[in-house]
Formats: structure tokens, C-alpha cells, sequence
């Protein structure tokens, strides 16, 4: 459901008594996280209960499961979220009553405003490129306000108020959230057709950044990608309208180029030069080369704050991730388990190159669990083409989200897309039968790698489990 922005968005502390419909959710606790650590009164319903839920309890939120009218008698401003329905009794309920009602982004803009905003956007990326700019803010001896779409793994929390007038916030593009915001500066981390259901064409997805530039304070900051056609075509349009543009990447051109990376095992490291100046090197202890375009981003901001090299980077190299992007779930007989939330063709890409150097002679076996009937439809083809990279493949079903089901559109068809042998891919509907294949296509010395945006994420304590007692079996026979 789209609610309308209000022509003028109250400052939080005029909001008066929040309360949010899907409290739960990665976008809405992290609001109710900062309107809390203000002193707001916040309430909350979700369908089900949750740790996300208990931890907003404890830091004093009332927070209902199921939804009911009686939620919003007391409060004064309703927050909702693109998942909820029209029929929301809630919702119904606080249209009754005149009450204020916001959409996520124009909560959101409540809380960043009168703070020097630095909004992280972009399709891919955002999540860990706004987690490696709070961590090297943090190491620098900023304490920045930061809101996140994902738990940072070194303090367990997706959202936290800070001492500095900083406020670094994840900003999404699926529901043109990031247009209602006013940064002073912005990262753009790349621009890849998504969220077609919402923009229509790829044109009017593209058209939704040049329109972001405007929403950058004039004369302020953009930081965006050098090794992109779309992203250098927005740097050009970013510097046509006056604002300042710092580019990174590994064209030489850019102008924050890290040169001679270095793969082993978890760790990448890699120099950073600027112009003629080699500023010194960096150890990052995540996988991956889309992780050091993440980091270079996150540098250029602080660099461009005033904070030294030196601190930037022992920021980024304490970085230890962010929970479901390539997170490490443990070990057992032998095989190692991740869960990643990749759901779009660039971003398999981007995790099957970093489970691949993790996993050195080991195979890499994947469960890839679609995410939404309308982005299967559009990338389901390109999305099995990029699974080939793995070893062996289990395809589940398509995770519907807030859409209905198709028949035409299941993860069969992305399973026959893998250009992979028959023996090495498989179709498997029933998601309580996924661990098992897992574990019997999985060896001693192998990755496992759960990847989407739904469920699969409940997967990998599961074949862990399995794993440990195939193994104790095994021994014991």
C-alpha cells in the first residue's frame, strides 16, 4: 500500500506518540530504534513475534502481535510500510481518527532532519557500503546516527543514535524512499534494473537517480562507482548540476583506485591511491571484490569529513559483516555454511566469486531461493545463468513476498537455466526437503551457500544440524 507523503514532514520530536504498523520489519525498527533513544513514545503490531520485537520491548516500545483497531486509540502519528493492506484494521482505524500518517521514507526524513545526512543508495550494496561507513566513521572517533537495512554483526543492531550531527542512512530506490530524502551527501553504489514492478522500464528505474541528484544539497557531495557506464553517466550529470563528485573503483581514471588485490581465503587486501599518492593499504575481512568497491565508497566519505587514512582503514579492516550478507554460519563434518541475501543476477555474481575463493579446492553448493513472481519473471533466466558458477545447485520455490502466485513462474525456471549438468541441479519445491539435499550433495572440505531475500535465510542452522549428525553417524558406524 502507497500512502502520500505529507507536503511538509514533521521534525521526529513533533511527531508526538508513534506507532508502527510492521514494527517488525528491517526499515521500521530502525526508525523506532532512534525515535526511542529520543525519548519518543513508539508502540508497534507485527504478525508474528520475533527477537526484533523483544528488543524494541526492552528499550521500551509496546509492541502487539496481530493488529487490531485498539493499537492506535492513544497515538498521533501512524508509520506504515509498503507491505501493508488497505484492510489493515490499524490503518483503518487511524484514518478514523485524523491522525498523521507516514509512509517509512517520510519517517524516516523526520528522524534525519536537522542532522548533516550522508544517504547510501544504489542496487547493490547498500546494505554493507552503509554498515563499512559507519564501522570506519566509528574507528575515526565519529559516533554517527546510522539506520541500516541489515544487523551490523559487531554490535547486533540495525540502527543506533550517535553523539555527532552524522546521520549515515541505507536508502532505498524499490519504492522511491530515497526521493524524499535531503542528504548532504550521497553514495551511489551502481545502478542495475531492479524493482521493475514499481518503475515500469529500466529508463524510468535509471531516471529515478538523476532525479535523486536533486535531492543532494546544492553543492553537496556524490561518490559513485568509476567502473560503470550508468554511474559515470550520473557522475557527469551529478558535476553538470554543481554538486562535488568523488569517483572510486579500479579504473585508473577514478579517483579513489585500489590497485594490487590480494584474495586469501576471507580476507582481500588491497592498496588505495589517490591521484599520485599511494594513501596505504587495506585488509578487508569479508570475501569478495564487490566488497572493496563497498569499502572505497565508504572511505571517499570520510576522507572527504576530514578523518585520516590511518583510522579510516582500521575502521574498515575491523569490519566483521553484516548478518546475511555473506555471513558465515558455521561449520560442521567438514562443510562450511553461508547465507547471503542476494536475490538479483549481479549480486549471485558478486557471492558465487567470493564463495568460490572461500571455498579453495572445496565445491561450492548453493540453495538459491527466488524472491518475488515479478523479479523471477524479469531475471529468473539470467538468475539461473549466474547459479552456474556454483558446483551443484538446489532451486526452491519462489518466495511471493507481497505478490500472488503465478503458475508460470516458479523456480523451475530459473533451475533450468543452470548451465549446469542434471545431476548438479535440482528443482526442490518442498522447502523442508532442501537440507537433505544439501547434505547429500555437500562433502568434507565444501561451501554451502544460502542465497535470497526470504526464507532460505532459516535454512543453514538447519543443515549444520543435519551435517553434525551425519558426521556423528558416520563415526560411530
Amino acid at each position: 500500500m502507497r500512502v502520500p507523503i505529507p507536503q511538509t514532514i514533521p521534525a521526529a520530536e513533533d511527531l508526538g506518540r508513534v506507532h508502527f504498523i510492521g514494527i517488525g520489519g528491517a526499515g521500521l525498527s530502525a526508525i523506532a530504534r532512534i525515535l526511542l533513544a529520543r525519548g519518543v513514545t513508539v508502540s508497534g503490531s507485527d504478525g508474528t513475534d520475533s527477537p526484533v520485537l523483544a528488543a524494541l520491548r526492552d528499550l521500551g516500545a509496546r509492541v502487539h502481535v496481530g493488529h487490531a483497531a485498539d493499537h492506535v486509540r492513544d497515538v498521533d502519528t501512524l508509520v506504515v510500510s509498503t507491505a501493508i493492506r488497505e484492510d489493515n484494521p490499524e490503518y483503518l482505524a487511524a484514518r478514523e481518527q485524523g491522525l498523521l500518517i507516514l509512509p517509512r521514507s517520510a519517517a524516516m526524513a523526520s528522524i534525519m532532519a536537522g542532522r548533516r545526512a550522508i544517504a547510501v543508495a544504489g542496487t547493490h550494496g547498500k546494505t554493507t557500503t552503509t554498515s563499512l561507513l559507519t564501522v570506519a566513521l566509528q574507528a575515526a572517533g565519529e559516533d554517527p546516527t546510522y539506520t541500516i537495512g541489515g544487523d551490523l554483526a559487531s554490535s547486533g543492531v540495525n540502527a543506533a543514535e550517535g553523539t555527532s550531527d552524522v546521520f549515515v542512512a541505507e536508502s532505498d530506490e524499490s519504492d522511491g524512499a530515497f526521493l524524499v530524502y535531503s542528504p548532504a551527501a550521497a553514495i551511489v553504489t551502481n545502478i542495475d534494473a531492479d524493482h521493475l514492478d514499481q518503475w515500469g522500464t529500466e529508463a524510468a528505474y535509471q531516471a529515478a537517480f538523476t532525479d535523486f541528484l536533486d535531492r543532494i544539497d546544492p553543492g553537496g557531495l556524490l561518490v559513485t562507482w568509476a567502473d560503470d557506464d550508468a554511474t559515470r553517466r550520473l557522475a557527469a550529470t551529478a558535476r553538470d548540476k554543481g554538486l562535488r563528485v568523488i569517483t572510486y573503483g579500479e579504473s585508473p581514471d577514478a579517483d579513489l583506485v585500489a590497485e594490487g588485490l590480494r584474495h586469501e581465503g576471507t580476507t582481500t587486501t588491497f592498496a588505495v591511491r589517490r591521484g599520485g599518492e599511494v594513501l596505504g593499504e587495506i585488509t578487508l575481512r569479508v570475501p569478495g571484490r564487490h566488497y572493496v568497491h563497498n569499502a572505497l565508497a565508504a572511505l571517499a566519505i570520510g576522507l572527504d569529513l576530514g578523518h585520516g587514512f590511518a583510522d579510516l582503514a582500521r575502521g574498515l579492516a575491523g569490519f566483521t559483516g553484516t548478518r546475511r550478507r555473506m555471513e558465515f554460519k558455521g561449520e560442521a563434518g567438514g562443510v562450511r555454511v553461508y547465507d547471503s541475501y542476494a536475490h538479483h543476477p549481479s549480486e549471485i555474481r558478486g557471492d558465487l566469486q567470493a564463495a568460490r575463493s572461500v571455498a579453495g579446492e572445496g565445491a561450492v553448493v548453493v540453495a538459491f531461493q527466488p524472491h518475488l513472481v515479478s523479479r523471477t519473471r524479469i531475471f529468473g533466466t539470467r538468475m539461473g545463468a549466474e547459479l552456474g558458477a556454483a558446483d551443484r545447485v538446489v532451486v526452491l520455490d519462489v518466495y511471493l513476498a507481497r505478490e500472488e502466485a503465478d503458475p508460470e513462474v516458479t523456480g523451475a525456471m530459473v533451475a533450468a537455466a543452470v548451465p549446469l549438468s542434471p545431476d548438479d541441479v535440482r528443482f526442490e519445491p518442498d522447502f523442508d526437503r532442501v537440507p537433505a539435499a544439501l547434505v547429500e550433495l555437500a562433502s568434507p572440505g565444501d561451501l554451502v551457500l544460502t542465497l535470497g531475500a526470504g526464507t532460505v535465510t532459516a535454512l543453514g542452522p538447519v543443515v549444520l544440524d543435519a551435517l553434525s549428525r551425519q558426521a556423528a553417524t558416520e563415526n560411530n558406524a
